[in-house]
């Protein structure tokens, strides 16, 4: 028996003042999971508000000022997945909801944050599941379900987006929305925007000696997060993988991939634009990369200089008919 608890003692992954994960399957966050309330942001005034979807799944919405205040021009709709590995953050995290006030009211946007399960109390492919459920919702709100869609809503420019993990997800949403399923109504994606997007396979690229470590931890959290997938050529973490659907079904026209030099998965995102490019996909793929920055650099500082350009690069996106 003591051999047994000792072994269910096991820190299975662990991530320096952000999370750890034990055998037993407890696990204890240190960073991301304080909630921060739904309101209207002093600085930007930009109103929020949460609605639940299902027992599982829930967002928070974003419209800018000049929609509540009356005005009459339909805006731009952007879906957003939070990152952190499929295991940290909260589309109620005070960093995402600062974030994401300043976004929405620099892009005249309305957002929609989704809350997903997150594993490893909800393995993959929980996150994507919920992230589906999510983008139905927000797809058949056309029709009167939320007022804040059916009134502000301008669903000819419907974007996903995301970051790390985020960025995976809308990744799949946009395939998944490409597929026979598809979208209610008829509802079609405009624009991806994958920000430091979290992709690996099991080759190595050049980007991954800024900090083989962090590398490393990126490929043990994918083993963790996804015990049931076939490993790190998986299609969920590698849309280039043999098996994986072809990037030439993408449905959106437009693509904008944001990188950021220090990045261990720069490369990844490099990988990723390229390949799409050679896939006979005909749409526009365009490309920001920030020099000397890090990942997610711009969660840590959303009005550091490199995040606000960033953010006015998906800004310019998001508003392109």
């Amino acid at each position: 028996m003591a051999g047994s608890g000792a072994s269910d003692d096991e820190v299975v992954f662990e991530a320096t003042h952000l999370i750890r994960i034990f055998k037993s399957g407890l696990v204890e966050r240190y960073f991301g999971s304080d909630p921060f309330p739904a309101s209207t942001d002093a600085g930007t005034g930009v109103a929020s508000k949460d609605r639940a979807i299902s027992p599982d799944v829930a967002v928070r919405l974003y419209l800018p000022p000049g929609a509540k205040d009356g005005g009459s021009s339909r805006l731009p709709v952007l879906v957003y997945f939070h990152g952190g590995g499929f295991c940290l953050l909260s589309a109620f995290n005070g960093i995402i909801h600062g974030y994401l006030n300043s976004l929405a009211a620099r892009a005249g946007a309305v957002v929609v944050s989704v809350e997903y399960r997150l594993a490893p109390e909800h393995p993959i492919p929980a996150a994507y599941e919920d992230s589906w459920r999510a983008l139905v919702w927000v797809a058949s709100s056309g029709a009167g379900d939320e007022p804040w869609l059916a009134d502000h809503a301008d669903f000819s420019r419907l974007s996903l987006a995301g970051d790390s993990a985020g960025a995976n997800i809308a990744h799949h949403m946009a395939m998944r929305a490409a597929g026979a399923e598809g979208l209610p109504g008829g509802a079609r994606i405009s624009g991806v925007v994958l920000v430091h997007p979290y992709f690996l396979s099991g080759g190595r690229v050049a980007s991954e000696e800024r900090n083989p470590a962090m590398a490393e931890n990126l490929v043990k959290m994918w083993r963790v997060v996804a015990p049931a997938t076939t490993g790190l050529d998986d299609p969920w973490i590698n849309p280039l993988a043999g098996g994986a659907p072809a990037l030439r079904a993408l449905p959106c026209r437009r693509v904008l991939v944001c990188l950021a030099e220090e990045d261990v998965l720069r490369d990844r995102g490099r990988a990723y634009c390229e390949a799409l490019r050679a896939s006979g996909w005909g749409g526009e793929v365009e490309v920001v990369e920030a020099a000397g920055q890090g990942h997610c650099f711009h969660l840590a500082d959303h009005t550091s200089g490199d995040a606000v350009r960033q953010d006015e690069a998906i800004a310019r996106f998001l508003n392109l008919h």
